[in-house]
């Protein structure tokens, strides 16, 4: 359970936990899982068109679609089935470990359950497609809305560190990454719209976690120069 000190000095938050989770390579087993369901599942189906289209219609009935798009569209469609069912693993392992549940994971499998499920009831793969940039577009806004509404620093808030920062410092990160939440909201919908579905999933699989990767140690870069070590009065 996460805890927030909130007169650990004056003008300064600090954000500290007691619940040390799964261990760092199964942590980043769990978060990755859904996605990594979908992009192995896809390359499959896109590997073995027939097999996946015999495997989808026995599961979900035949395909309607023109030759030129089915084998594409069936391996998207499987995809959403195994990503929905591999989100439903990640929650179960999460809930059975007595381990944290962060709100980013339950808005994450909320979308995959709505915008997963119409890509299967109307077999429509733009909907799946969406969901990425909704993720992204909502993360930023409740960001925003959270420092604009309220005043109060929900990134300060979820950190699972203890870390110490100026209000400022504080400040300044949430808005570096409201914009790069927004970003990547729109490089999302450019990517689908402009670029293959083959395109599409590599970018959201490879693409989206080099960025963010990338993002996170500049962001990590920032706080170091900025931390106040915690035993400093």
């Amino acid at each position: 359970m996460h805890q927030q000190d909130w007169c650990a000095a004056p003008g300064r938050i600090r954000v500290s936990t007691t619940d040390p989770g799964p261990g760092s390579g199964v942590k980043l087993l769990i978060d990755f899982l859904p996605l990594l369901a979908f992009f192995g599942t896809y390359k499959i189906g896109r590997g073995f068109p027939d097999a996946g289209a015999a495997l989808f219609a026995a599961i979900l009935g035949p395909l309607d679609a023109p030759p030129a798009l089915a084998h594409e569209l069936t391996a998207v469609l499987l995809a959403t089935l195994v990503a929905i069912l591999a989100s439903a693993v990640q929650l179960a392992w999460l809930a059975l470990g007595r381990h944290a549940i962060r709100p980013s994971v339950w808005l994450s499998v909320v979308l995959i359950l709505i915008f997963g499920g119409l890509t299967l009831w109307l077999r429509d793969e733009w909907f799946i497609k969406a969901k990425p940039t909704i993720l992204d577009a909502t993360f930023a806004l409740l960001l925003l809305g959270g420092r604009w509404l309220f005043g109060r620093n929900l990134l300060g808030m979820l950190l699972g560190e203890e870390i110490e920062l100026p209000p400022v410092a504080w400040d300044r990160l949430l808005y570096a990454w409201s914009a790069f939440f927004l970003v990547m909201a729109v490089a999302n919908v450019y990517v689908a719209s402009h670029f293959s579905t083959d395109s599409w999933v590599d970018f959201k699989t490879f693409g989206s976690i080099g960025l963010t990767f990338v993002f996170s140690l500049a962001t990590g870069v920032y706080v170091m120069r900025h931390m106040k070590p915690q035993g400093d009065a």
